[in-house]
């Protein structure tokens, strides 16, 4: 169970073993004080936050449709919600209901202060470690220093990986040195919490990216995968490179993001870890064992999987759901090397959908977001609903090190590595006894398909594949800009991206960071329009922490 607070976060009390005898005689102390590392490993797994930004990144974003609004041929339905929320997200409005979902802004805030309290009591502990040299009173040998250090590099992986996530979800994007110096971040909570009503102060966005990037550090130096029985669980060598790769493609470090990108494949050629999913399709007895592979510690594509409690599948059918222009500029619609006639060729048996072209349900990508039910009670259907998110993994990586290397002029290394990603996607066994018509990338066919203006090859009016960038605008750089030769590359890395990450929120990341306009058309006849840097980028602030005393985010 999950107490909720009227605090930003909470101090780490973990349950401890008393005698019942004196239970009346002493003042309660639910606290364990860590003395060992099994301990500091065990407390670490309740180091991830088990709660999704995926509903409201998707909602905010372009992939998502109103299914209560007319279509293009004045058709519109009557559903409902899954969650009040969901409708005040969709219009990018702060949010005050249903505030005690898991899915909700209040919810990603408590999850990742909560795993981040975690995190602070583990390297407080190892500080302390480190400073005597001991361990229970032993002198620490060669293997428990490296066990130490691999903990202590876990922890700060986490402490900054879920700042990052909170300041994707509750800040701006990210602007430079100057103008983020200028933004509100958020509370970089680095020490153990033992106050009743701490106050706080959310500082500066470049203090919140200097801080992350500064236990990002501490993190990359330390991590390591021996310790772990499963390290796809956990911030291994891999995910930690990729973690560093998408955070300073966020900051367009370019020349970092290569680096980390290629180390997040410690020496293997990426090929080598071609995710086997999309052709496999016909081998999967149902859903179920499909998305159980796809979200699976064997495929070597994963570099780094999280539980999550969510219920994001089950707006599925519901008012709010990928359809109409955001299907087809994502999963069910044409791509460079594949045209709309062969019906999803990079998606083919891995799609699930239901109705017409537009289909008032749309579709979903399952391996992204198939709910994974754990029954505690199977006789009386009760349970927890899981979803395991593929946070990491070697096919977004690649997609980092495309775009970074377009923005350093290295085209070709850019081209290579959306070849191996469409590669990928082929479903060569798929294709054999089908008409699917998706061949190997082309420059050409890049450069042809994302014309930015009116192009009849793409059959795709309106739908929003192709974005006018304002990257530079966003994150002014003196070092680097968008020019005429990359931007149709940009445009496929940006569209390729969506396509990956379909129903994982991050899409939403990428629309602020590239500075696209968004509009969301509700009901029958609102239209709500996100203009380049508009305030809204910004999810509001839990209201209860605003109530508690926190600056809320600036609205016009």
């Amino acid at each position: 169970m999950k107490l909720r607070y009227k605090l930003l976060f909470i101090a780490v009390t973990l349950v401890g073993l008393s005698s019942c005898s004196d239970f009346l005689e002493t003042i309660p102390d639910t606290r364990v004080y860590l003395q060992n590392l099994d301990q500091l490993e065990q407390l670490l797994v309740s180091g991830y936050t088990q709660n999704s930004y995926a509903p409201v990144g998707e909602l905010s974003s372009d992939n998502v449709d109103d299914a209560n609004s007319p279509d293009s041929q004045g058709m519109r339905y009557n559903y409902s919600s899954y969650h009040r929320y969901d409708e005040q997200i969709y219009a990018w409005q702060d949010v005050d209901l249903d505030i005690s979902d898991e899915d909700s802004p209040s919810g990603i805030w408590n999850g990742c202060y909560q795993a981040i309290a975690h995190a602070n009591a583990v390297i407080e502990k190892v500080e302390e470690f480190e400073a005597s040299g001991e361990i229970e009173g032993h002198e620490m040998t060669t293997r428990d220093k490296a066990r130490l250090a691999a903990i202590k590099g876990e922890a700060h992986m986490i402490r900054a990986y879920h700042h990052y996530i909170l300041a994707q979800v509750f800040c701006m994007p990210y602007r430079g040195p100057q103008i983020s110096a200028t933004l509100p971040g958020i509370p970089y909570a680095k020490e153990v919490e033992t106050r009743l009503d701490p106050k706080y102060d959310r500082g500066t966005l470049e203090e919140t990216y200097q801080n992350i990037e500064a236990d990002l550090l501490i993190g990359l130096a330390n991590v390591a995968d021996e310790f772990y029985e499963v390290p796809k669980y956990h911030f291994n060598i891999a995910s930690s490179n990729a973690f560093a790769a998408r955070f300073y493609l966020a900051k367009r470090e370019y020349d970092k993001v290569v680096q980390y990108a290629t180390a997040a494949f410690k020496g293997n050629d990426p090929a080598t870890m071609r995710n086997d999913f999309w052709d496999m399709g016909e081998e999967f007895y149902d859903f179920d064992e499909g998305a159980r592979y796809y979200t699976s510690v064997e495929r070597p594509g994963n570099f780094m999987l999280f539980d999550t409690y969510s219920t994001w599948l089950r707006r599925w059918g519901y008012r709010f759901w990928s359809s109409r222009d955001g299907l087809v500029a994502s999963i069910q619609g044409p791509g460079p090397s594949w045209s709309r006639e062969s019906s999803m060729p990079c998606m083919y048996y891995c799609v699930l959908g239901a109705g017409t072209t537009h289909p008032e349900y749309g579709y979903i990508f399952y391996g992204n977001c198939w709910e994974q039910f754990e029954y505690t009670d199977k006789i009386a259907g009760i349970g927890y609903v899981h979803m395991v998110r593929p946070e990491f993994t070697s096919q977004e990586t690649l997609l980092f090190r495309a775009e970074a290397n377009l923005f350093l002029g290295n085209i070709d290394a850019a081209f290579a590595d959306l070849y191996q990603w469409n590669h990928e996607h082929l479903m060569q066994g798929a294709m054999e006894n089908s008409n699917r018509t998706m061949t190997e990338l082309e420059k050409e066919q890049i450069l042809s398909f994302y014309n930015y203006y009116d192009n009849p090859k793409r059959k795709d009016p309106g739908s929003g594949i192709v974005k006018k960038f304002h990257i530079d605008e966003v994150c002014p750089s003196d070092k680097y800009h968008l020019t005429n030769e990359i931007e149709p590359y940009l445009q496929c890395v940006q569209h390729f991206r969506r396509i990956q990450t379909a129903h994982l929120g991050q899409r939403w990341f990428d629309i602020k960071r590239y500075g696209f306009t968004v509009t969301h058309k509700m009901g029958k006849d609102d239209v709500y329009t996100l203009e380049v840097l508009d305030p809204r980028y910004a999810i509001q602030i839990p209201a209860e922490v605003i109530g508690a005393g926190l600056e809320p985010n600036p609205r016009n």
